[in-house]
């Protein structure tokens, strides 16, 4: 049982406030999405949660079956993907899945994780020379295959074209389960099989 619980959460950049005030408890096995508009501060309360800037105010507490978890061991638990997240493109494709599984372990074989991201030709390519498309559905294939308790996804189906969001879908579905899931998103086809919408504005 994990829960990530928010209190009075703040974040500003210099002397502008993004949001205030956010108070939430994140439940284990329950999709919540994180809507708003553009600029409403979504992916900022991601960062925030997954505990990769500091809060300006307020506080954030982990916790599995009751028992806190040092704030600088969460990281273990989450699998985060987003647009910007780097990856590190003078790598293959299998150096990558290598590389990835020192930190955390994939659900899957790395056979197995190549052809569910339809890679198979591309298993020896850099990953420099592969489309935004197909680094998207890489970062998004690492978290969601990844085993970990709390999944994380900021715009996941940027750069997708409607035969990946379909993959998208799909995939989530299945890796959502037994997991604590946050997504953050203007697009209702990325979150609209989550149980709880949040709305920042």
């Amino acid at each position: 049982m994990f829960q990530i619980i928010a209190e009075n959460l703040g974040k500003k950049f210099h002397y502008e406030w993004i949001f205030r005030n956010f108070s939430y408890t994140f439940e284990n096995k329950v999709s919540y999405a994180v809507v708003g508009n553009n600029g409403s501060g979504k992916s900022t309360l991601l960062q925030l949660l997954a505990g990769f800037v500091p809060a300006s105010e307020g506080k954030i507490a982990y916790q599995e079956q009751g028992r806190l978890i040092d704030t600088d061991n969460f990281y273990r638990y989450v699998a985060w993907a987003s647009p910007y997240l780097e990856l590190i493109e003078e790598m293959t494709l299998e150096e990558i899945i290598h590389f990835h599984q020192k930190f955390r372990k994939l659900k899957l074989s790395n056979q197995e994780f190549i052809e569910t991201l339809r890679l198979e030709k591309s298993r020896d390519k850099l990953i420099k020379n592969f489309s935004s498309g197909m680094k998207q559905r890489l970062k998004l294939g690492l978290a969601m295959y990844s085993q970990t308790p709390i999944l994380m996804l900021d715009e996941p189906t940027s750069n997708l074209d409607i035969e990946n969001i379909y993959w998208y879908k799909q995939s989530i579905l299945e890796q959502k389960k037994d997991r604590l899931v946050i997504i953050a998103s203007n697009q209702k086809e990325e979150y609209d099989f989550c149980e709880q919408i949040i709305t920042i504005s």
